[in-house]
């Protein structure tokens, strides 16, 4: 059998990583106009994370507005060894633990959260995996209890399961933007799951008329 042959990409088609590799070239050549069109793309998605690390809307923006500084500031550095993105979300990410650190709010400690990590398990209690065709009320209250498990989790492992759950990334991807290990990726994935799947098993596990 003949191996299969991946068909060639149209011709003047990039992908999201080369378009934005050619815009942070403009910018590195003085183009500011360059740099704004990189905030417009990624601000949203940024501030959807960060906000979801800090819990804080407001404090959120400006954790978003230092990144962009920050990499404004760093970007003639950049030399595209890593996707734009990976590097942006990385630098938010350190920016909104310094964030925590120097506010003092850190999340409750690993202790409250034990759980038997494996380094390439996957768990069962990923909230992207849970089926309920239940009523609204009950998708509400189960979404509810999923927000605020996660909202209590460690920032390294809150952080970890929204980049794979909310942002949709691969292992690879965590691992580079969390400078982390992908067995460490897991790991935390995994423990995360464990702890929200904690949280909704009394919840799943009562009928529907008995939860209030």
């Amino acid at each position: 059998m003949a191996p299969r042959r991946t068909p060639p990409r149209a011709e003047g088609v990039t992908t999201d990583r080369e378009s934005d590799q050619l815009l942070v070239e403009r910018v590195q050549a003085g183009e500011r106009q360059a740099f704004d069109l990189l905030v417009s793309k990624y601000q949203r998605r940024l501030m959807r994370l960060v906000a979801r690390i800090v819990r804080d809307p407001a404090e959120a923006e400006d954790v978003v507005q230092e990144t962009f500084i920050k990499a404004f500031r760093a970007l003639r550095h950049f030399r595209g060894d890593a996707a734009f993105y990976t590097w942006l979300y990385r630098i938010g990410i350190n920016t909104a633990k310094n964030y925590l650190s120097t506010q003092s709010r850190r999340t409750p400690g690993a202790a409250e959260v034990e759980a038997a990590a494996a380094e390439a398990g996957e768990g069962g209690g990923a909230p992207r995996d849970i089926n309920t065709p239940e009523s609204v009320l009950a998708s509400k209250q189960i979404a509810q209890t999923v927000n605020a498990a996660m909202d209590a989790l460690p920032v390294d492992l809150r952080t970890a399961i929204l980049l794979r759950e909310i942002e949709g990334m691969s292992y690879e991807e965590i691992s580079a933007i969390m400078s982390c290990p992908i067995g460490t990726v897991r790991s935390r994935i995994f423990r995360a799951r464990e702890v929200i799947a904690e949280k909704l098993r009394p919840l799943l596990d009562v009928p529907i008329d008995k939860r209030w």
